[in-house]
């Protein structure tokens, strides 16, 4: 028996629900007499909203249709290519969260290296016409191509499987690194997965050298076919620099090292998928490619039987589906159509609004504020943010000077006459917030909506003595506004549907995931933080070594420590949020004395500008003769935390424990190897009763 009849045997019908993607093959004339293309087109027969992907039937059928073309002796090359929009995104991640044993996830792994090496072993040349979204598997078919064209409107290039607990594990790992070289590679399988699962578009993945030319998508399979044509005629040699075996690239070392810190620093070691592909990476240098795809092989194996895969589907199932249909959300048809937007406020917060609604929505956006430096200053922090997009290339001439025309400032809030949307940035005060929005109502229409970015605040009470408290809403952004992709949407009391659904509607043009959230202090995110803060801040208070604290839930994999997250927004701040949450939660939030201490100091944390700790902070934090152990503080916030999400659940702050996750993992960087913070506690024992039944956390919906 042949190690495809064993794949077949252990795979063929294991998955009756696949959407198989077809190779639907087709003889092309190559221009200018070149000979003929066998070109196969993925399509799983729906439109771009269900992309290609590759299930075990889905890859026998391809390998089916190269069985046929390598039979034949009238063939001058084979091309891939995809249905409109997309090329291919990988594997079936439904099915591959069903792989019951190891010798199923062997076969998975053996099988889509069988399938897809033949592209690039045929005795005529292979070309991949990356014409639409490609990633995961979808990337690594086109990496066994011997040449590859990429179309200009290719939104979405990237290898994702790290940021799911997965590795490249179809040839990824191995053929990216000789192709573009480490540093370049490790971009794609480790640092981008790392960084919020970042995309990169079609120019950059031409500019890295992923593909050998690029083809605007008005005429781009017609040009890629002229284009291979001269290839296979000799008329265009394509040349890249020799990255095979032991090539003396003393770079590659360096580079797997340097990616290796970047690992420890954001995973201290939590999960194991980043660290089985940087040691894949680094085999690529001097294996033979039997030798590196067995050894992808075996990885893969690994990872699809461990259970930071299942949580990653669970934590990716929420983003991908969850997050597109928040819960809750009326009808879209109500929202109010926004033409103009305006900004209380010209600080750093603000502008960066500024800018993003600018961006997103294309209509003007007016700053405003009492000082005109301070409203100079935001101006001109718009402007040189779009003068830094234009030097990045991200945008063109014409599309900065529009902007920048776009964002403009003025001191009074007659500004404001004609906007449709107005949000305040400024300071965290209740009698600033209701002095600011009162004399925005006097000068707004009967129909705008108003917006608060407060991150504690009760809407309710904020908008107690408008005219038309119906028309406020909740709209609180995580800093920085542009990379964070959480929105909470927070409903007061009097909130109508039709200023719920404008928020919505204008969170989804900015590109946000919104979830929807109860008028409850601090919300959801800025809650949970504070919770776990205070748990950690109380054992240092008790006399537990603030090392030890701070390092106590470094097994998570969070992407912060608890005292460094304090530095970043500032203890003034974390220090207001708590004593907000104290007033309205006295037994679970407490107020730290020591805190206030160190507020008063001026000092921004308890970290030296070199990261060292500053012994002068730490000082003000001695006193305590409790300490605990470092698995007790650990026991404590855990503990702590699930009280805290039991109490919002009951409160009804969202609506299912995973929006808290969504919440978590969008707008505080909760791993995504955790799967999301309440199926963690349940696995972790501390939450009674279970947040979730048994199961769902396991397999995407």
């Amino acid at each position: 028996m042949t190690n495809l009849d064993t794949w077949r045997a252990l795979l063929g019908e294991r998955d009756t629900d696949e959407v198989v993607t077809k190779a639907l093959v087709r003889d092309v004339e190559l221009p200018g007499g070149a000979g003929t293309m066998a070109l196969i087109t993925l399509d799983n027969g729906f439109d771009h909203t269900k992309p290609n992907t590759f299930g075990p039937r889905g890859l026998f059928a391809l390998n089916g249709a190269l069985s046929e073309i390598a039979e034949r002796t009238d063939l001058a090359a084979v091309g891939v290519t995809g249905k409109p929009f997309i090329f291919a995104v990988g594997a079936d991640l439904k099915g591959a969260a069903a792989v019951a044993s190891r010798e199923e996830a062997l076969a998975i792994g053996g099988l889509g290296h069988h399938v897809f090496r033949r592209l690039g072993e045929l005795p005529i040349p292979s070309f991949a016409f990356v014409n639409g979204a490609a990633m995961g598997g979808g990337l690594e078919i086109a990496l066994h191509c011997a040449y590859r064209t990429i179309s200009a409107g290719v939104p979405a290039v990237a290898l994702p499987e790290c940021f799911l607990g997965l590795v490249p594990g179809w040839g990824g790992t191995q053929l990216l690194p000789r192709l573009i070289g480490p540093e370049k590679a490790l971009k794609l399988i480790i640092e981008n997965p790392l960084s919020q699962n970042r995309m990169i578009k079609g120019a950059q993945a031409y500019e890295l050298g992923v593909a050998d030319a690029m083809f605007e998508p008005a005429d781009f399979l017609e040009e890629s076919l002229r284009w291979a044509a001269k290839v296979v005629t000799g008329e265009v040699v394509v040349e890249r620099p020799s990255r095979d075996g032991d090539d003396g690239d003393d770079d590659w070392d360096k580079a797997v090292a340097d990616a290796r810190f970047l690992v420890d620093m954001k995973l201290r070691g939590a999960s194991p998928a980043p660290y089985r592909a940087l040691d894949l990476v680094a085999l690529a240098r001097t294996a033979s490619r039997d030798e590196g795809f067995a050894a992808e092989d075996e990885a893969l194996a690994d990872l699809l039987m461990g259970d930071e895969l299942r949580s990653g589907l669970y934590a990716f199932d929420l983003v991908q589906r969850r997050a597109k249909r928040p819960a809750g959300a009326p009808d879209r048809s109500l929202a109010r159509k926004v033409t103009k937007v305006g900004v209380v406020g010209a600080g750093l917060m603000a502008s960066q609004m500024a800018l993003l609604f600018a961006r997103r929505l294309e209509v003007p956006v007016v700053l405003t504020d009492l000082d005109r430096t301070r409203l100079d200053k935001g101006v001109g922090y718009v402007h040189a943010e779009v003068d830094k997009l234009l030097g990045k290339g991200r945008i063109s001439a014409d599309q900065a000077n529009r902007l920048k025309g776009l964002v403009t400032g003025s001191l009074t809030k007659d500004a404001f006459a004609d906007a449709d949307f107005v949000i305040e940035a400024v300071f965290e005060d209740m009698a600033v917030k209701k002095k600011v929005f009162a004399e925005v109502e006097a000068v707004v229409s009967a129909e705008c909506t108003l917006a608060t970015n407060t991150s504690s605040l009760s809407l309710t009470e904020m908008g107690a003595e408008l005219a038309h408290p119906e028309r406020l809403v909740g709209f609180h952004f995580f800093n920085p506004v542009a990379v964070m992709p959480l929105l909470e949407i927070i409903k007061g009391a009097a909130t109508d549907d039709a200023t719920l659904a404008t928020a919505f509607a204008v969170g989804k043009s900015l590109r946000k995931s919104a979830v929807l959230v109860k008028d409850a202090p601090a919300f959801v995110v800025n809650r949970l933080l504070t919770r776990f803060m205070g748990e950690v801040i109380a054992a240092v208070d008790e006399g537990t070594p603030l090392e030890t604290a701070e390092h106590a839930l470094d097994d998570l994999g969070l992407p912060m420590t608890p005292f460094a997250l304090l530095q970043l927004v500032g203890p003034a701040v974390g220090l207001h949020v708590a004593e907000t949450l104290h007033e309205a939660f006295p037994g679970r939030f407490g107020v730290s004395a020591n805190m206030g201490k160190l507020v008063a100091s001026g000092k921004p944390g308890v970290y030296a500008a070199d990261f060292s700790l500053d012994p002068e902070a730490v000082a003000l934090f001695a006193g305590g003769d409790r300490p605990s152990t470092a698995e007790e503080v650990r026991r404590r916030v855990l503990e702590a935390l699930a009280e805290e999400i039991r109490i919002m659940l009951d409160e009804g702050v969202v609506a299912a424990a995973q929006d808290i996750d969504l919440c978590m993992i969008l707008g505080a960087g909760w791993p995504f190897h955790l799967g999301g913070i309440t199926p963690y506690l349940d696995r972790a024992g501390v939450a009674r009763p279970r947040f979730l039944e048994p199961g769902v956390a396991s397999v995407p919906a």
